[in-house]
C-alpha cells in the first residue's frame, strides 16, 4: 500500500517545525550567552570605575583632612600666642563669653517654663 502523500507532507512539516524550534532555541541560547558575557564585562567596568572613584575620593579626603588639621593647629597657635600676650584681656573675654552663653541658655529656660 502506497504511503499517503498528505501524511508525508505532514511529517515533512513536522520535521521542519522541529528544526525551526531547535534553531530558535540555539539562537536564543547564543544570544543569552552573549548578553551574559556583555553584562559581566559591563559589571567589571563599572566595578573598576567605582573603585577608582572611591580611591580618588579617599585621596582627596586625606588632603582635606591634612589641610584642616594644619589650619586648626595654626588657629590654636594663634589663640595661645594672643592669650600669652594679654592674659587679663583673654580671661575677661572668656568670662564675658561664658556669661553671655549662660544668659542665652537661662533665657531659653525661662521662656519655656511659662
Amino acid at each position: 500500500m502506497p504511503a499517503n502523500p498528505a501524511a508525508k507532507e505532514a511529517d515533512k512539516a513536522k520535521s521542519a517545525a522541529l528544526e525551526a524550534v531547535e534553531h530558535a532555541e540555539r539562537g536564543f541560547a547564543q544570544a543569552a550567552d552573549a548578553a551574559r558575557v556583555q553584562l559581566t564585562e559591563a559589571a567589571k567596568r563599572v566595578e573598576k570605575s567605582v573603585a577608582e572613584g572611591f580611591e580618588t575620593l579617599r585621596a582627596q579626603s586625606r588632603a582635606y583632612t591634612d589641610t584642616a588639621g594644619q589650619q586648626l593647629e595654626d588657629a590654636q597657635r594663634y589663640v595661645s600666642e594672643r592669650v600669652r600676650e594679654r592674659p587679663i584681656t583673654a580671661t575677661l573675654a572668656g568670662l564675658g563669653v561664658g556669661v553671655l552663653l549662660g544668659l542665652l541658655i537661662a533665657g531659653g529656660r525661662r521662656s519655656s517654663d511659662r
